[in-house]
C-alpha cells in the first residue's frame, strides 16, 4: 500500500519581523552586560534570517496599544508577561492558524472534502488548552462527529515527522483513512530579554507559523504534486540530553539551546540516517562513501540554525543547491519549531527541479537529543 502526503499547505501570521530591527530592540534593553550585547549582535547577524513572522501585533512598527503586554514601542522596553498571559494569546492566535492551515490543506487536496477526514493529528510545543486544537478543527471545519483525534504536544522541533509517521500507520491499518495533520507553533510568545546566552540565541531564531497536510492511501489525481511516504526512523544520540531542552517557567517557556548542538548533530547524523536507509543497500553504500547527495536528490533539513545546516551540508557532502530549500526557509521565516520542516517540504514540491520519482530525505532535531527522519518520493 502506498500512502501519500497531499495538500501540503503553510500559513504565517501577518506581522513581519525584520531581523536587524529586532536585533536593535533586544540590544537596547536595560540590564544587559557588554558580553550579552556582543552575543546579541553576533547571534542575530549570523543567523541566516532576514524576516520572521509573529502573532504579536505589538511588535509592528505601527502598533501603539493602550496597554502593551509584550513591547512598549514608545519606551522601547520589552515587557515580561507571565506564562498565563502568554498562553491566553496562544489560545486566541493558534486557534485561528490551526483552522486556516487545516482548511487550506483540505481545499488543496483534490477529491477530498472535510466530511472525508477520519483522523486529526495536531502538533505544538508552544501552548496548551483543552478542549484543544484537535477539537476546534473537528468542530469548525465540519469534520464528521466521530473523527478520531490525537495531539502530539511538547515534543519540540522534530514533532511533525512523528505526526506524519503516525498518520501513515493509521492509513496502513485502515486503507480508507484520511488523516489531517496540522502543526502550529507560536514561538515568539516566549521571547524575552536576558543575559543568558541560550535565551539570546533562541530570541534570534524562533518565529511563528503553521503547516498542514492530508495523509491518505487514496491515489493522487493526475498531475497532482504530492509525496509518497516511504518510511521513517528515530535515533536518540548518546550525548546531548542537556543541550536542547524546553521547560515551562513563570514567564513563558524557557529554551535551552547550547552551542554544542551543531557539533553533536554533525557527529551523529550518519548514524541517525543508517536505520532510515537500511532497507536499500545502495543508500547505505552512498552514506558510507560520503555520497549521500548523489543517491538522494532532495534534502528537507529542519533549519534549526545556520550552523546546523552548515554541519549537515559538510558531513553529508551535500551540494549548495540541496540545502537551498532549508536555507531559504530559514532566511524568510526563521525557525518555527515543528512546523518548519513542512515549509521546507513545500519548497521542494514547488521547485521545478524536483521531478516525479525523486527521493527526498527529511530530518528534524529536538530535545533528547532526538533525530527524526523520513524518506519520501516526489509524485507528479
Amino acid at each position: 500500500m502506498t500512502v501519500a502526503l497531499r495538500g501540503l499547505s503553510t500559513v504565517v501570521p501577518p506581522t513581519v519581523l525584520v531581523q536587524p530591527e529586532v536585533r536593535d530592540v533586544f540590544a537596547a534593553q536595560e540590564g544587559l552586560s557588554r558580553l550579552s550585547q556582543r552575543i546579541i549582535s553576533t547571534s542575530f547577524d549570523v543567523s541566516g534570517i532576514e524576516t520572521r513572522y509573529t502573532v504579536l501585533g505589538e511588535l509592528s512598527r505601527d502598533a501603539h496599544p493602550d496597554e502593551p503586554v509584550f513591547f512598549d514601542i514608545d519606551s522601547g522596553e520589552l515587557l515580561l508577561p507571565g506564562t498565563k498571559a502568554r498562553n491566553e494569546l496562544y489560545i486566541e492566535h493558534a486557534t485561528r492558524l490551526y483552522l486556516d492551515a487545516g482548511r487550506a490543506a483540505i481545499e488543496a487536496t483534490p477529491g477530498v472534502e472535510a466530511s472525508d477526514v477520519t483522523h486529526v493529528i495536531t502538533v505544538s510545543c508552544t501552548g496548551f488548552y483543552a478542549p484543544g486544537p484537535d477539537y476546534v478543527i473537528a468542530r469548525d471545519l465540519g469534520l464528521p462527529a466521530g473523527v478520531q483525534r490525537f495531539h502530539l504536544g511538547f515534543m519540540g522541533c522534530y514533532a511533525s515527522i512523528p505526526a506524519l509517521r503516525l498518520a501513515k500507520q493509521l492509513c496502513e491499518a485502515d486503507a480508507s483513512a484520511v488523516v489531517l495533520v496540522v502543526s502550529v507553533e507560536l514561538c515568539t510568545l516566549h521571547l524575552r530579554s536576558s543575559n543568558d546566552p541560550d535565551t539570546i540565541v533562541a530570541s534570534s531564531l524562533f518565529a511563528d507559523g503553521a503547516g498542514a497536510a492530508i495523509v491518505t492511501a487514496r491515489e493522487p489525481e493526475p498531475g497532482e504534486r504530492a509525496f509518497d511516504l516511504d518510511r521513517f526512523a528515530t535515533r536518540i544520540t548518546p550525548v546531548g540530553e542537556g543541550d536542547m531542552a524546553w521547560k515551562i517557567g513563570d514567564h513563558g517557556f524557557e529554551m535551552v539551546l547550547s552551542t554544542a548542538v551543531p557539533a553533536i548533530i554533525g557527529e551523529h547524523i550518519t548514524g541517525a540516517l543508517e536505520p532510515l536507509f537500511a532497507p536499500e543497500p545502495a543508500l547505505v553504500d552512498a552514506l558510507s562513501a560520503d555520497a549521500s547527495g548523489d543517491a538522494i536528490e532532495h534534502w528537507a533539513i529542519h533549519p534549526g540554525g545556520r550552523s546546523i545546516l552548515d554541519k549537515v551540508e559538510a558531513r553529508l557532502a551535500l551540494s549548495e543547491a540541496q540545502l537551498l530549500p532549508a536555507r531559504d526557509t530559514l532566511r524568510d521565516f526563521g525557525n518555527m519549531s515543528s512546523a518548519t520542516v513542512l515549509f521546507v517540504l513545500r519548497r521542494i514540491l514547488d521547485d521545478a527541479a524536483s521531478a516525479d520519482g525523486d527521493r527526498v530525505a527529511a530530518m528534524a532535531f529536538g530535545p533528547g537529543l532526538t533525530v527524526e527522519t523520513a524518506l519520501l518520493t516526489v509524485r507528479g
